[in-house]
């Protein structure tokens, strides 16, 4: 069996993950890495193969790939998804898949006239307590749902937004919501589908010298299938990630998974039923001074080679990102 091709657009912290992840898979090879800054600036000196410093050039070179992966800037991820189907290449895009859900949209019809795959990256779905979350949740054995909570408290301050990057911009960033928690809004979408009645109350305690949007929030809604959910989210927690938790009530049963990352199963009482031993979670993601979500990147780079080979289904499709990009900006619009 060939082994799948793959270019990284964009190569810092999560592209260099990307990069070194498909240099580590048997079946995948690297092919060529693409960035504004020069190799030797990026410490990519251990690939050898092609460097492009802009993605036009990159494509008008008629590389050999079969998929080119999304890393840049959150605001850059359209405009550079599409360019890379026009050139008939599958694409992994890194979350969010845009900034708006008309730009999803345009990228989902780009690749249906092309006939090209939309590979979205949500990672944390591979953990072990949101796959024992899905699995009870698509058994119905918590029942009827009531009442879904969702709390991020984590901590971004100068350390992170040090004005010498995107992070913290309007355009390339796009907010809180996108950059930090976009991962537990697509979890909340994933076990219970999409949302309605949304109330938000938005705030910015400490971010305003660092940031162009909100640091805080407290969003209300309606589940489309029924029941009531709550997201709480911040990044001015005091020098630290605090936690990410989901806490889920229903007729035969409550649960909560928590910790830093929802990585913990911390309550599990369901009529009849015994909690299973869970495999324990990957180590969250390093971006120099900061942590992020579960290291479970190997995993999608897998899925992308199982999928061309015609052995799985998307695990995260253009659909299903786009849906948490319109959750955002519709929690963002309630908000206003």
């Amino acid at each position: 069996m060939s082994k799948t091709s793959f270019a990284v657009i964009g190569c810092g912290h999560i592209g260099k993950r990307h990069a070194a992840i498909i240099h580590g898979n048997a079946e995948a090879e690297l092919s060529a890495l693409c960035d504004i800054l020069p190799k030797d600036e990026l410490g990519l000196q251990a690939y050898d193969v092609p460097f492009f410093r802009d993605i036009n050039t990159f494509l008008g070179s008629n590389p050999e790939v079969d998929v080119v992966n999304i890393c840049t800037p959150n605001g850059l991820h359209a405009a550079h998804a599409i360019a890379a189907l026009q050139s008939g290449k599958h694409v992994v895009i890194e979350k969010p898949m845009a900034l708006y859900a008309a730009d999803c949209k345009e990228i989902i019809a780009t690749a249906e006239k092309m006939d090209r795959r939309v590979f979205c990256v949500m990672q944390n779905r591979f953990s072990p307590p949101s796959i024992w979350l899905k699995d009870i949740i698509s058994k119905n054995i918590l029942g009827d749902i009531y009442y879904v909570q969702v709390n991020c408290f984590w901590n971004r301050d100068a350390r992170y937004y040090t004005g010498k990057t995107w992070h913290g911009t309007k355009d390339l960033d796009g907010g809180t919501l996108f950059t930090q928690f976009s991962h537990f809004i697509d979890t909340l979408l994933w076990l219970f589908g999409d949302i309605h009645h949304i109330h938000s109350d938005l705030a910015d305690f400490n971010h305003d010298t660092l940031t162009a949007f909100e640091d805080s929030g407290v969003v209300h809604f309606r589940f489309n299938r029924g029941g009531l959910g709550s997201f709480h989210f911040s990044t001015s927690v005091f020098d630290a990630n605090y936690e990410s938790s989901i806490r889920i009530i229903g007729s035969k049963g409550t649960v909560e998974v928590g910790g830093q990352y929802m990585n913990e199963v911390k309550y599990c009482h369901i009529e009849n039923y015994t909690l299973p031993e869970l495999p324990p979670t990957n180590a969250p993601n390093k971006y120099g001074a900061y942590t992020g979500s579960a290291a479970n990147h190997h995993y999608i780079i897998q899925n992308v080679i199982d999928v061309l080979h015609g052995d799985a289904g998307i695990a995260t499709t253009a659909m299903e990102g786009m849906l948490v990009v319109d959750v955002i900006e519709r929690i963002y619009a309630a908000g206003k």
